[in-house]
């Protein structure tokens, strides 16, 4: 690296109790553009609701620090909650991208959900990211990292000094994502946290999810040095043994309750399905679709 420092991005973090999950907004301080990354889409599973109160707190944030959208980006299409990604590309403008692995995805839940009708080239996002690809983010430099193994198509996003990794490594204390979905590879996975901690220890590391292990205060923030040295999935671990605990501590983990409610929506880039004949939009659960998963 040149002498100059690393870019250091302001980051807002918004923590979403029903599931767990940690919304960003990454901005240059000094030209106001920001990535918005990872946002949910409310949905209430009993009621069959949607609402747009967790985008909605980021675009009044956007508009408070009056910054402007420059991307909306999602790590992978996620399996506990609805993206709310084309939601924000409609109020903002802003072109949204995600990996360019998401065409496989789609193909394997195009078959799983029996949808013919399903384009699975990515055309959904305005711009699917190849690894090593440069972004930017006004005048801060990212690139992207593929990351495998939670799902085919995870990525991480590298902002100045901040990764931005959902699900592939959590809070020291919480360890390191399941890879028990369909496409997921546990031995993949522990390549991709070593791309990961391979970044200067000082890097920021910013998780999706925090579950809050023993009650404590949800977290989201930690270095690269923190998580080597101190995640309980990683430290003085070697790959086999990763691999050994991972699979099966996934043997043990029910499903997330709105993986199959989910999926057809991020598959569709946060598009939920388009109104029948009455007005109404359905959902489609495919029965005995994830055969072999710990029941909850």
């Amino acid at each position: 690296m040149p002498a100059e420092a690393i870019a250091r991005p302001d980051v807002r973090g918004f923590y979403e109790l029903r599931t767990g999950s940690i919304q960003y907004i990454v901005a240059d301080p000094l030209t106001r553009r920001c990535a918005i990354i990872d946002p949910v889409l409310d949905f209430d599973e009993k009621s069959g609701a949607t609402a747009t109160v967790q985008a909605d707190l980021i675009l009044e944030c956007v508009a408070e620090n009056e910054l402007t959208v420059e991307w909306i980006l999602d790590t992978h299409p996620h399996a506990d909650h609805f993206s709310a990604a084309a939601y924000l590309k409609e109020k903002t403008g802003a072109p949204t991208g995600i990996g360019t692995e998401i065409v496989q995805v789609q193909k394997l839940w195009k078959e799983i959900y029996n949808l013919p009708e399903l384009a699975a080239d990515g055309s959904q996002w305005d711009h699917l990211f190849a690894d090593g690809e440069r972004f930017s983010v006004g005048t801060i430099e990212g690139r992207v990292i593929y990351s495998p193994g939670h799902t085919l198509a995870s990525v991480t996003y590298v902002i100045g000094d901040a990764a931005f990794v959902h699900d592939t490594i959590f809070m020291p204390d919480s360890g390191t994502a399941r890879t028990d979905f369909p496409g997921g590879d546990a031995r993949q996975l522990w390549r991709s946290i070593g791309a990961i901690l391979a970044l200067a220890d000082e890097t920021r590391i910013f998780t999706g999810h925090d579950y809050r292990p023993n009650g404590r205060e949800p977290r989201w923030e930690s270095t690269v040095g923190e998580e080597k040295r101190c995640n309980l999935h990683l430290a003085g671990v070697t790959e086999e043994h990763f691999v050994e605990l991972r699979e099966a501590r996934d043997r043990t983990l029910p499903m997330p309750k709105l993986i199959l409610h989910a999926l057809q929506v991020n598959i569709r880039g946060g598009r939920l399905p388009e109104p029948e004949a009455n007005g109404a939009r359905y959902l489609k659960f495919p029965l005995n679709a994830l055969n072999g998963a710990a029941w909850g």
